[in-house]
């Protein structure tokens, strides 16, 4: 194994034009230090590297697109990167790659190939909800984004709620910027008054709000999600 290249998993920021709050400078110093990479989407992965060193030699590098539709034989190319002694980095478009983002077949294949997998520190909107929420960070589950349609979000969060109730598991979720406040009109309608619901919103950003209150309170101090990245959690409080 020691003559191959190591996968290296390097969280992106979650939105910040700052990297030195939340990028460590060993994570850092690695990144630039690669000239391969499987990347969510390539512009942001460019303008990520940037941000780390100004000078980075983006002509130089190589990256391979993988998002959700990518499969394993289009991956190989990779694969063989590795085995020939290079590194290889991914990163998804935001936060860390394989949470909620691509990564995981790329994973995969390098564990069959007997390739190092080395998984680095950086932010999680999930991590980052859970332990900021006050809600139980020892049982938790993350369902991704919730159903488009309107009647079937729903049914899914009274689900949510019913579960907290009766385990007092908590239940991270998300959805795209334009539909937040689709969301956020069916917590506060249609879920109970004293259900504890937490908002984090611009997470490590300078406008980052990440506030817990029930749902009744919600419904007084509600603000506007729109164009924001936006985390739900559902929890039981104290």
């Amino acid at each position: 194994m020691s003559d191959k290249g190591l996968l290296y998993l390097i969280p992106n920021t979650l939105g910040s034009e700052q990297t030195d709050h939340i990028t460590p400078t060993t994570v850092a110093e690695i990144a630039i230090g690669l000239r391969h990479f499987a990347v969510e989407e390539v512009k942001s992965a460019r303008r990520y590297l940037r941000k780390l060193d100004r000078s980075f030699p983006i002509d130089e590098s190589q990256f391979t697109i993988m998002n959700k539709n990518t499969t394993a034989p289009e991956l190989m190319g990779l694969i063989r990167t590795l085995k020939s002694g290079e590194s290889v980095g991914v990163m998804s478009e935001a936060g860390c790659p394989g949470i909620a983002d691509p990564g995981s077949v790329l994973v995969a294949l390098a564990h069959e190939n007997n390739i190092r997998v080395v998984p680095m520190v950086g932010p999680s909107s999930i991590l980052l909800t859970l332990i900021g929420s006050g809600f139980n960070g020892q049982q938790f589950s993350f369902h991704g984004y919730l159903p488009k349609e309107k009647k079937e979000r729903i049914r899914k969060l009274k689900d949510l709620e019913a579960k907290v109730r009766r385990t007092g598991e908590t239940h991270l979720f998300m959805d795209t910027p334009f539909r937040n406040m689709h969301v956020l009109d069916d917590l506060l309608n249609e879920l109970d008054d004293d259900t504890m619901l937490c908002i984090a919103c611009n997470l490590t950003l300078p406008t980052e709000r990440i506030q817990t209150r029930t749902v009744a309170d919600w419904r007084e101090n509600a603000y506007d999600l729109a164009k924001n990245p936006v985390m739900f959690a559902l929890g039981k409080g104290k």
